[in-house]
């Protein structure tokens, strides 16, 4: 197991750097200058490049790669372009905001999921089962963008029950419960909204492997000797349905990080993502550096927790030769 552990991790290093080199590339081969947010059409050249010197930006391409690479092997991630902030500084404000959302996503998304799974399964080929998995098959398909839209519309601009935007109210209620009704409320709509589709992905999943599941001659047989049916499902089928589903706990991690990108932006949420998209429109290279190292730790990271964990709740399968 450690032999294995430590060639992923490896291999993990080679990936995360290969993402970042190429994401450098081809943010120099990107239109636009990202001098240009302190420069104005009349603005001379001699000011213009004292403001590329000070970027960093008047080296020649392989330079500044290097320069870069090295900055970025010792944890520096540089400087904001936008805020003139250290990247560093304005992830660690951010990236607690993404995680108190992905994390009620988490829950909501196995909770909901699990339920309407099983509901789906045990009223199999009904006019129920039929209506849920098309609904759960609609917010599978449907963009997060769009879901986000017209959620906002309906339930703040028509109906007026939630708030639309920010993680919290300009004007902050006096005391704690007031306070946390109100970081609820702003939560609700962009938790909802992220967790719809991948609810929908945990409900059809569990639906296939319950039925699976309910298929097997053990089953039949538990039926054989009178066992109830609520006990087959909840002792037997759900437990043994449910093994493979802990698998895709990692897989779960980047999608939930990239949902968090448009979602929060959508809602004007201030984490990571909403970070993220604003560093893209003004071509602030190290928050977009750094995004996608994020990005990419939280993909090689989720892959390795699927194979530990597919090994865990499976020790049939081999994760080494002899292990």
């Amino acid at each position: 197991m450690s032999g294995f552990i430590l060639r992923r991790l490896g291999a993990a290093l080679l990936v995360v750097w290969g993402v970042l080199s190429l994401s450098f590339i081809f943010l120099q081969m990107a239109p636009g200058d990202p001098s240009s947010m302190y420069t104005r059409p009349g603005t001379d050249q001699k000011t213009v490049e004292h403001i590329r010197q000070q970027m960093g930006l008047d080296l020649p391409v392989w330079q500044q790669y290097l320069v870069w690479s090295r900055e970025f092997c010792t944890g520096n991630f540089g400087t904001s372009f936008m805020q003139q902030r250290p990247v560093s500084e304005i992830f660690a404000e951010a990236i607690p905001n993404t995680l108190r959302l992905t994390v009620v996503v988490f829950v909501l998304q196995l909770v909901i999921g699990i339920l309407l799974g099983v509901l789906t399964a045990i009223k199999r080929d009904s006019s129920l089962d039929f209506i849920l998995s098309s609904v759960l098959l609609f917010l599978y398909s449907m963009p997060g963008f769009w879901l986000g839209l017209m959620a906002i519309m309906v339930f703040s601009l028509t109906l007026g029950w939630l708030p639309s935007s920010q993680m919290q109210s300009l004007v902050i209620p006096d005391g704690t419960l007031p306070i946390l009704w109100d970081r609820i409320r702003h939560l609700i709509l962009p938790a909802s909204v992220l967790a719809a589709p991948l609810a929908a992905h945990v409900a059809r999943f569990v639906r296939a492997s319950l039925i699976e599941v309910l298929a097997q001659n053990y089953i039949r047989t538990a039926r054989a000797y009178g066992i109830s049916r609520w006990k087959i499902l909840f002792k037997y089928a759900l437990k043994n349905a449910l093994l493979p589903l802990t698998a895709l706990f990692g897989v779960y991690l980047p999608f939930l990080l990239a949902g968090a990108v448009i979602t929060e932006y959508v809602f004007a949420w201030p984490g990571f993502g909403m970070v993220t998209v604003n560093a893209i429109f003004a071509h602030d290279f190290p928050v977009i550096l750094a995004s996608n190292f994020v990005a990419a730790i939280a993909v090689v990271a989720g892959n390795l927790i699927s194979d530990l964990l597919s090994r865990a709740v499976d020790p049939r399968i081999r994760l080494e030769p002899g292990s």
